[in-house]
């Protein structure tokens, strides 16, 4: 039994292609919703594409309505669409046959009321606050002096002219205006670019790097200042090294700025007045100032002239304060006159109660010699002993003899002193005759010194040449040399030399450096090696 295809029952319905039932339901569609408002919620939305398109859907709690906003629209849009917006789409429905989707082509789009923007942009506020863009231990004072102001606003609108007509008028300076769109979806990147900017300048570059910025725009409905609560321009805010003044919109307008900024201004001629004070102000201040400083001057030097007129009354004349000291070198004058007349009285008395008498002057005499004997006992045990300490600390001959010299010298004089105190003739005698032993010991002095002297030289000589006689130096002037290793110590043996190790041989006239090569040399029994065996195995280079 062969298969065979049942022909397919006759109908009287029309035939369409795909593309034929699409385009009727995109007709369809178009005719029946060409102008419609939906409310929904924004989902899906990821930026606006590269071709300038934005593709999202609307959505809320059971259905889901895909739209897409061209370039053109999305251009002229107030506000920039952000995921989780409620939001009233006003356009035109759709089908894409592509896909068999139906979408709304959007041609306007707004907030679903004040209360979805609100919402949206105190979720904002408490997350920026969480990471601590609203604190005040972070805002910075303004600049007392600015020598250059950036401004950032709309260069055609009245906010420019108040702000330069305001400054002209307290301290005229320099102005730098960056322009940006104040209103729209690309106000918030745009202010947030003049930010950076401004931060970029560099310090005595053609275009001077403002003190402080200020951002200012006129007041407005919340979309139209949405652009300035923007969380990048926020962030740009916070991260300017410039300290900033937000005077963005009205009294009661405040947006993300005015919480980020250093200073926030009701309005932006408020604004230019905290970012400069008032010149003739200034210059009031300063004349009065001036003016109290001479003042405080003036009776300052007044008060310490009037103190040192006090103190000059106060201290004592130059009699006063001579008369004690006069008083007193007067009375030591009249008592140093009656001493020396004192003085000189008992010292005629004492002298006119010594009696001179022959016996006196011989016991005198007999007590000088007792001395010199006993110090002629002791001289030559003294001299030894000085000689030998002399030698000790002083081995240099010359130098001993000056030393002795001297100390003759100066016992002669002290014998001539002693000798000058015995003034009568019948001493005459005994004195020559002490001056005729001192010179004979003075003699016996000097030869002796010469004679220690010669005897020094000749045992220094005897060392010397004894130290000549044993010093390795005369034995490498007969040819031979040191080797000495790296640490500069000789070298003993063979067995402390190691191939490659560098050597130092030192001759009579000097040293040179060298290297031992080949292998190890070859300790032989008893301590000796061969001459052949030494050449085989190495040799110094």
């Amino acid at each position: 039994m062969s298969d065979r295809i049942s022909p397919a029952p006759l109908t009287n319905a029309a035939e369409y292609t795909v593309s034929e039932i699409s385009g009727a339901l995109k007709r369809a569609v178009e005719d029946q919703f060409g102008h419609v408002r939906v409310r929904g919620e924004i989902s899906g939305f990821r930026g606006v594409h590269s071709s300038g398109h934005a593709y999202f859907a609307l959505k809320d709690d059971r259905a889901k309505l895909e739209a897409v906003v061209w370039k053109t629209t999305m251009a002229r849009l107030r506000f920039r669409p952000e995921e989780g917006m409620e939001v009233i789409a006003t356009g035109k429905l759709t089908t894409y046959p592509g896909s068999s989707k139906y979408q709304i082509v959007i041609e306007s789009l707004e907030p679903a009321g004040a209360g979805a923007l609100m919402a949206l942009l105190e979720e904002r506020k408490k997350r920026l606050a969480a990471e601590g863009l609203f604190d005040a231990a972070r805002k910075r004072d303004l600049p007392f002096m600015p020598k250059v102001i950036g401004v950032v606003t709309s260069p055609t609108g009245a906010v420019i002219r108040d702000i330069l007509h305001r400054i002209s008028d307290r301290f005229p300076l320099h102005v730098v205006v960056w322009p940006v769109r104040v209103q729209g979806e690309t106000s918030g990147s745009e202010v947030c670019a003049a930010i950076h900017g401004f931060n970029q300048l560099e310090r005595g570059g053609s275009i001077p790097r403002p003190d402080v910025i200020i951002v200012a725009r006129g007041g407005g409905s919340l979309e139209d200042l949405w652009g300035f609560n923007d969380e990048s321009c926020a962030r740009a805010v916070f991260s300017s090294d410039i300290p900033l003044i937000a005077a963005v919109g009205h009294e009661t307008d405040w947006t993300l700025i005015d919480l980020v900024a250093d200073r926030r201004a009701p309005t932006p001629t408020g604004a230019a007045e905290m970012a400069v004070p008032v010149k003739a102000e200034l210059e009031a201040r300063i004349a009065s100032l001036g003016a109290r400083l001479r003042g405080c001057m003036s009776r300052g030097m007044d008060r310490r002239s009037h103190a040192m007129r006090s103190l000059a009354r106060a201290l004592p004349t130059a009699d006063a304060i001579l008369a004690l000291p006069r008083r007193r070198f007067d009375d030591a004058t009249g008592r140093l006159e009656r001493s020396l007349e004192t003085g000189t009285h008992r010292c005629r008395v004492r002298l006119d109660g010594i009696r001179l008498s022959p016996a006196v002057l011989v016991r005198r005499v007999t007590h000088l010699q007792r001395e010199l004997e006993r110090f002629d006992a002791r001289l030559p045990v003294a001299q030894s002993r000085r000689l030998q300490d002399c030698r000790a600390r002083l081995p240099q001959p010359e130098r001993l003899a000056r030393l002795l010299g001297r100390k003759l010298q100066h016992d002669r004089t002290a014998f001539e002193h002693k000798a000058r105190r015995l003034r009568p003739n019948s001493l005459f005698d005994r004195v020559t005759q002490l001056g005729a032993l001192y010179s004979t010991l003075e003699a016996r002095r000097s030869r002796a010194v010469s004679t220690l002297l010669a005897l020094g030289r000749s045992n220094l000589s005897q060392a010397e040449r004894m130290l000549n006689s044993l010093s390795y130096k005369a034995v490498l002037r007969r040819g031979f040399a040191v080797v000495h290793d790296q640490t500069g110590q000789p070298v003993t043996g063979v067995e402390a030399i190691a191939a490659g190790e560098r050597l130092s041989l030192e001759f009579a006239d000097g040293r040179v450096d060298a290297i031992a090569a080949g292998e190890a040399p070859v300790r032989l029994k008893g301590g000796k090696r061969s001459q052949s065996s030494a050449e085989e195995q190495g040799q110094l280079l």
